[in-house]
C-alpha cells in the first residue's frame, strides 16, 4: 500500500471510529454527565492529547496556566494527529489539540454517540517553517520546489525530512494541500519528532526539514535560540508576489502571504464545567493568545494589528 493511502486509511480509521463507535464509558441515552471525577474550570486532573508539532507553546501554556491556576493539574500526551485523533475514543482523554476542527455531519455523529456535542474552536494560526542545514547553498524555495521535493522529482541535492513516517499533521498538510492527493516520495525521511527534524538536518548539510514554526519562531526560547544556531529558516515564494522570498513572521501567516499555513483547534469532549473547557478558556482568553503570539503563532481571539514596516526578509 503507498505511503499516502496507508496514511488516509490510518486518518480514516481513526475518524470513523471516533464518530460510529460507541465506547463503554460514553453510551448514555440522556446526555448526562458522562464522565466523573471532583473538579471545577480551575481544579483536578486532566489528561489531554496534543499534536507533537506544538509541543513548545502548549508546554507554555500548561505552565502558566498552573502557576496561575495551583490546584489544576494539565497532563500533555505528545503524539501524531491520527493518533490524538483516535483518542476522542478514550474515556480518559477529554481534550485534544490538532490542525483541524470537527465538520457539521462529525459534530452530529458524535453528538449521537455521547449523547451531547462535543465543543471546538479554533485557537490560533501555524505556518510550517523550511529549514536547511546553515551550510547548505540554497535558501530560497517556491511552492514547485516543494512539491518536487515531497513527490520526488526536485533537481535539488536535497533530502527532505519530515516529523514522522505515520500520519503526523504535517505528513497530512504536504499530502493534502502541498501534493494535491499524490503520494509523498518513498525516499523520504522520517524523525521522531520535530525536534529530531531540527537536529537532522544540523547533522547533515544535504538535509532540509519542515517543523511546525513554534520549533523555531520565539526568540525568548533558548533552546529555540540554540536550533537557530547550526540551522537556518529558508524563504518561501510570497503568494502575492511571485519576486519576493518571505519568512513565516506573524504578519506573513496572518495575511497568509506566507503559503504554508494551517490552523490550530481545541476539541473538548465535556457536558459539564471541568477542566478542559477551563484549559480550552484559558487558551481563547488574553493570556493564552499572548502565549501564542510570543511563540510566533496568531492568535485566532486576540485582535492582531498590522502596521506597514520595512522588513528585510
Amino acid at each position: 500500500m503507498k505511503m499516502s493511502n496507508l496514511i488516509h486509511f490510518t486518518v480514516a480509521c481513526c475518524i470513523y471510529g471516533v464518530l460510529f463507535t460507541i465506547t463503554a464509558g460514553c453510551s448514555n441515552g440522556g446526555g448526562r454527565k458522562v464522565f466523573s471525577g471532583d473538579e471545577s474550570l480551575t481544579s483536578g486532573l486532566i489528561h489531554i492529547s496534543v499534536d507533537e508539532s506544538f509541543k513548545p507553546v502548549i508546554d507554555s501554556q500548561i505552565k502558566v496556566f498552573s502557576s496561575l491556576f495551583p490546584k489544576a493539574k494539565v497532563i500533555p500526551h505528545y503524539k501524531s494527529e491520527a493518533e490524538c485523533l483516535k483518542d476522542l475514543l478514550n474515556d480518559s482523554i477529554r481534550m485534544v489539540i490538532v490542525t483541524r476542527g470537527l465538520s457539521e455531519e462529525e459534530v452530529n455523529s458524535l453528538k449521537d454517540t455521547l449523547g451531547f456535542a462535543p465543543t471546538w474552536g479554533k485557537i490560533a494560526s501555524d505556518a510550517i517553517a523550511v529549514i536547511v542545514n546553515n551550510k547548505a547553498k540554497d535558501s530560497l524555495f517556491d511552492m514547485s520546489d516543494i512539491r518536487s521535493l515531497m513527490n520526488g522529482t526536485s533537481g535539488y541535492k536535497l533530502n527532505p525530512v519530515l516529523d514522522g513516517k505515520t500520519a503526523t499533521s504535517t505528513i497530512r498538510y504536504m499530502i493534502d494541500s502541498v501534493l494535491k492527493g499524490q503520494s509523498l516520495a518513498p525516499g523520504i525521511a522520517g524523525a521522531d519528532s520535530s525536534e529530531g527534524v531540527i537536529n537532522y538536518v544540523a547533522a547533515h548539510q544535504d538535509a532540509i526539514g519542515f517543523v511546525g514554526v513554534s520549533w523555531i519562531g520565539n526568540p525568548d526560547d533558548k533552546q529555540q535560540l540554540a536550533f537557530l544556531t547550526s540551522v537556518r529558516v529558508a524563504s518561501v515564494q510570497a503568494t502575492d508576489d511571485k519576486e519576493k522570498f518571505i519568512k513565516p513572521y506573524q504578519a506573513n501567516i496572518a495575511t497568509k502571504r506566507y503559503p504554508m499555513v494551517r490552523g490550530l483547534y481545541y476539541i473538548v469532549k465535556e457536558n459539564f464545567s471541568g477542566l478542559g473547557k477551563g484549559f480550552s478558556n484559558f487558551l481563547q482568553n488574553e493570556k493564552g493568545q499572548l502565549i501564542f503570539y510570543r511563540a510566533y503563532l496568531v492568535p485566532s481571539k486576540m485582535d492582531f494589528t498590522l502596521r506597514d514596516a520595512e522588513i528585510k526578509e
